[in-house]
């Protein structure tokens, strides 16, 4: 590839030092990949937002050690629930309405696929242990790149284009207490557990490239096949929505 596509990441907050902040993973994963890192600080402002995205040519929502606010699914917090962060939610919201009017690619991982799902108009399972009946161990622990569970791919769904050897189950680390309810609009899911978790979501329009997994491929990029490939593909389809023109489906504002 001659050009080489900007990808913005989201950041996180640390309450307690008060610094954004994202570990070095995902932005290896995507430069290896073929792309340059761009992060987005958490600031939840339409005007910031809109500037920082309009030079871009895909979208990486990664995980966070923190919850989606309830508030935005139309719940009230179950005690299991961990911190919400305000400005990760709000930043993460006006980031996907603006990935949505560029028509750039989406990675959604973890925390990322689930708020994907939120700004879609689905919910989330609040607390996998106590929630799901029979739930397999969902939160792995160290050593954090390890593949622990089984997930079953749905045939005919982009994350099924990608598996080697037209596999259809594959094992995927897995480090979240939350995960989808309810999918939200405009999407599917391609995979999900023994237990019935899902673990991945599409986008069902044609011609979009929005991708969630529930688990974390940017700790395994360098040594499993398709956390590589899932990799590359986000990358291969920012260069190609940047040579179709994407920014024509953008706002006046952003021009």
């Amino acid at each position: 590839m001659t050009y080489i596509p900007k990808i913005g990441l989201t950041m996180r907050l640390e309450l307690a030092t008060r610094r954004f902040y994202l570990g070095r993973d995902y932005s290896e994963a995507i430069e290896a990949a073929g792309s340059t890192p761009v992060h987005i600080s958490l600031i939840p402002k339409r005007e910031y937002i809109e500037d920082v995205m309009c030079g871009l040519d895909g979208l990486l929502l990664p995980g966070s050690d923190s919850d989606v606010d309830p508030s935005y699914y139309g719940e009230e917090p179950h005690p299991q629930i961990g911190t919400t962060v305000p400005e990760k939610d709000e930043t993460d919201l006006l980031a996907l309405e603006c990935a949505e009017r560029l028509g750039i690619p989406v990675l959604g991982i973890c925390f990322g696929m689930q708020s994907l799902n939120v700004s879609r108009g689905g919910s989330l399972i609040q607390d996998i242990d106590s929630q799901v009946e029979n739930a397999l161990k969902h939160r792995q622990g160290p050593p954090l790149e390890r593949n622990s569970h089984f997930v079953s791919i749905e045939e005919g769904t982009r994350l099924g284009e990608m598996v080697l050897e037209n596999a259809r189950q594959v094992k995927v680390n897995s480090h979240h207490h939350q995960a989808i309810r309810y999918i939200g609009n405009n999407l599917k899911s391609s995979a999900y557990t023994s237990d019935g978790v899902i673990e991945a979501i599409e986008d069902t329009r044609d011609g979009r490239f929005v991708v969630g997994v529930q688990w974390h491929p940017e700790l395994s990029w360098d040594c499993d096949p398709l956390s590589a490939k899932i990799f590359e593909t986000f990358v291969a389809e920012c260069y190609d929505s940047k040579m179709r023109g994407h920014q024509q489906a953008v706002s006046p504002e952003c021009l």
